[in-house]
């Protein structure tokens, strides 16, 4: 039997079912790599005080007391069991009670003293934890294939993810029963064996009994290593694949002038571009100058500047005769870049009065859903013409009915919210592929970088431009601190008193909404995510609701309010954030739409309502909404939790510090790293299952180096068919697009 045998040849139908329908397991590979959570040892009992509540769990405990009754309202008897997680014959440490309704086979089994685990959802009864009618399993039939009891005792004790309706032990029997059938001596390794032996891996037979049936807690650490050694590898050289592939293809050389546009540019900024800007300048520039197409990952911090450098590398490809598209998640987004990159231009934009003889001039073509319609047709003509230098869009720009003179060079913003079909369909556009230029706000680690987007190549900006301003945040308890609501108003008084601008951004926009669902979506495809604790049952402060309590404010009686969210008609939000840009509103009221690209100098505080609702990065980057001119900017992190609640540890993360990369690191740190490739970005199951990217940055850099001397030996890997496979099979048609993401 090979590695695509179906469970239920081997299991029948029954439990095959069950495998398939609680964990989505179909083959007997799915089957051996859904590895074990954690190990149990007998000595080890599970901490009962700190089980996790509404939770399914698998403990292992000791029973201390059996007692059964009769029941009054109806018939039949309930059996009441208190384990505990005290040693034979030691102080009870703690203790639940368990109810079984009707429980001969408990009555029978779980008399005192007895050793057993047990698996289901933790409740709550009179204010004390239980567990209402949970399977169970005495330990010495846990185990039924070691003869010696005392070697049994010794024995690590798998325990696997569990459901109501699926136990630890029905995995680890059906995982004893494959292993006993399948001839995994004869499959194929993944792992090249000169690899194996250099790292001192088991094979895969030898891992595979190893993780699952081990026979020492060493067992358990070594099989482990290789599988998250192998889990890496896989990735590198499916990444390493892809470069290598990319590397192959021609593109058009784009190596500009030098008295165009771009020397123009340069010429009349006002300020002085920084180390780490002239930095990747160079670096963009040698890469456009080349036959083969550009595909790199621009990244840096909340206001380093990302925008001018992408400008930048826009006119070396203009210069060179081409275009460059900019692919923007939201029509917010998509006005605020066409219109901050005009005023950056200042005299070198083309507004159709300039001719021929007046020098470099660049003309910038906004295409989005929402344009008139005379206005959407001359767009779609200055891009075809190639009038359009610069055409800024949003989805708008992947329409069939989009075509480029010479399109040169694409770039993404905000490259989480676009999936690789998306991307592909603009380079598409292109006769030849055209450079590729991602951009995101979202600082990565470098081992995240390295797993996730490795078939680009990095460059990252760590530094502040000159003009930049520091941002102050605090933490604002209104539950240790009720009063402290008033002040806020007050201060968002003082500052539009002063001439300045406020955010105060809410989680949702109307009453019966859950989470803001803007036309840009939250920021949760990487970094994002609420670090697990949803807030309870507070009810969340919406868009519309707050504005209606701002207008009859007393403290802000005069002050000009308006609302700006995802749901209003496109040329509303367009009006209102001009006008806010321009000064004419003084407080603007907003969901996350404002998120990432909105640039108002004059803004100086954001007040964030129901802050714990936000995962860390998408509190670092709505904050780099304020502190954008040479005013200071203060960001206000809003909250009714307790102090002592988990999801507060975020909120003070963000108070903390201001450095994105120092938050993306803790943001992992607080949060499943799984999800990194798991369901949120390509639609299934998470891809990661041992490998962790923080923990195991020197895996994950052995495995790439690794990977790249495979590829540049054998491209195609045919003297790997094994490794080839695993790369077919780990990375499905989603998750392999989702490599391709940027």
């Amino acid at each position: 039997m090979d590695q695509h045998t179906r469970l239920d040849v081997i299991l029948g139908k029954r439990i095959a079912g069950s495998l398939e329908k609680n964990l989505g397991l179909l083959t007997i590979a799915d089957l051996l790599e859904n590895f074990p959570r954690r190990y149990l040892q007998r000595g080890e009992f599970s901490e009962i005080s700190s089980l996790p509540f509404d939770e399914d769990v698998t403990i292992l405990a000791r029973v201390i007391s059996s007692s059964t009754r009769t029941m009054r309202a109806r018939r039949g008897t309930i059996t009441d069991v208190v384990i505990s997680d005290s040693d034979e014959g030691g102080p009870v440490l703690s203790s639940v009670k368990i109810s079984f309704f009707n429980g001969f086979n408990a009555r029978q089994k779980l008399q005192p003293g007895v050793l057993a685990l047990f698996s289901g959802r933790v409740g709550s009864y009179g204010g004390h934890l239980t567990l209402t009618n949970p399977d169970f399993i005495l330990l010495d039939e846990a185990v039924t294939t070691a003869a010696d009891a005392a070697a049994m005792a010794k024995l690590p004790i798998p325990v696997y993810s569990a459901t109501a309706k699926l136990t630890s032990w029905t995995v680890q029997r059906a995982v004893a029963m494959v292993l006993d059938q399948a001839d995994t001596d004869h499959w194929f390794d993944p792992i090249p064996e000169w690899l194996r032996t250099r790292e001192r891996l088991p094979g895969l037979s030898q891992a595979y009994r190893m993780i699952h049936q081990p026979t020492s807690v060493e067992q358990c650490y070594w099989a482990r290593k290789r599988f998250r050694y192998q889990e890496a590898l896989v990735l590198q050289t499916a990444l390493a694949r892809r470069r290598a592939e990319t590397a192959q293809e021609v593109a058009t050389s784009r190596p500009g002038v030098l008295d165009g546009a771009l020397t123009a540019f340069d010429a009349q900024l006002p300020f002085t571009l920084t180390a780490g800007q002239r930095r990747v300048g160079e670096e963009l520039s040698r890469e456009l100058a080349t036959s083969h197409p550009m595909n790199r990952l621009l990244q840096g911090d909340v206001g380093s500047g990302k925008t001018l450098v992408a400008l930048r590398a826009m006119l070396q490809v203009i210069d060179s005769g081409g275009q460059a598209a900019l692919l923007a998640p939201t029509e917010v987004l998509a006005a605020q870049h066409a219109e901050s990159i005009r005023r950056t231009l200042g005299t070198l934009t083309r507004d159709g009065l300039l001719g021929p003889g007046d020098g470099p001039s660049v003309s910038v073509t906004l295409l989005t859903g929402s344009l008139p319609t005379a206005a959407r047709r001359q767009a779609l003509l200055d891009a075809a013409s190639g009038d359009a230098d610069i055409v800024v869009g949003t989805h708008a720009l992947l329409s069939d009915n989009v075509t480029f003179f010479d399109l040169g060079l694409v770039v993404v913003d905000e490259q989480h919210r676009f999936g690789v079909e998306q991307r592909d369909v603009l380079r598409s556009k292109a006769d030849a592929p055209p450079h590729l230029l991602v951009m995101t706000a979202t600082p990565i680690p470098r081992t995240v970088a390295m797993t996730v987007f490795g078939d680009l190549e990095t460059s990252v900006l760590d530094e502040l431009p000159d003009g930049r301003s520091p941002i102050t945040t605090h933490v604002v308890g209104l539950v240790e601190n009720p009063r402290w609501e008033a002040r806020l108003w007050q201060r968002a008084r003082e500052e539009a008193d002063a001439g300045r601008q406020v955010y105060i951004v809410c989680p949702k926009i109307g009453e019966g909404d859950s989470l803001a669902d803007d036309d840009g979506g939250e920021a949760l495809a990487l970094f994002g995510a609420p670090a697990g604790g949803d807030g309870g049952a507070q009810e969340l402060t919406g868009v519309v609701g707050m504005l209606e309590a701002l207008r009859a404010e007393a403290a802000l009686q005069g002050v000009r309010v308006e609302a700006l969210h995802g749901r209003m008609p496109p040329e509303d939000k367009s009006r209102t954030m001009a006008a806010f840009a321009a000064g004419e509103v003084d407080v603007l009221v907003s969901t996350t739409v404002i998120e990432v690209g909105v640039d108002v100098p004059n803004a100086t505080l954001m007040v964030i309502l129901d802050a714990d609702r936000f995962g860390i990065s998408q509190l670092h980057q709505l904050r780099g909404r304020v502190g954008r001119g040479r005013l200071p900017g203060t960001c206000l992190l809003v909250t009714r939790l307790e102090p002592d609640h988990p999801s507060r540890e975020r909120l003070a993360a963000v108070a903390a510090t201001t450095d994105g990369f120092e938050l993306s690191q803790e943001d992992l740190k607080l949060r499943r790293e799984g999800d990194i490739l798991g369901a949120r970005q390509s639609g299934g199951r998470s891809t990661l299952k041992l490998l962790r990217v923080i923990q195991d940055e020197d895996v994950i850099a052995l495995a790439r180096e690794d990977a790249q001397e495979l590829v540049a030996e054998d491209p195609g890997l045919e003297g790997h068919p094994a490794l080839r496979m695993a790369i077919e099979n780990y990375l499905n048609p989603e998750k392999e697009a989702f490599l391709e993401r940027g």
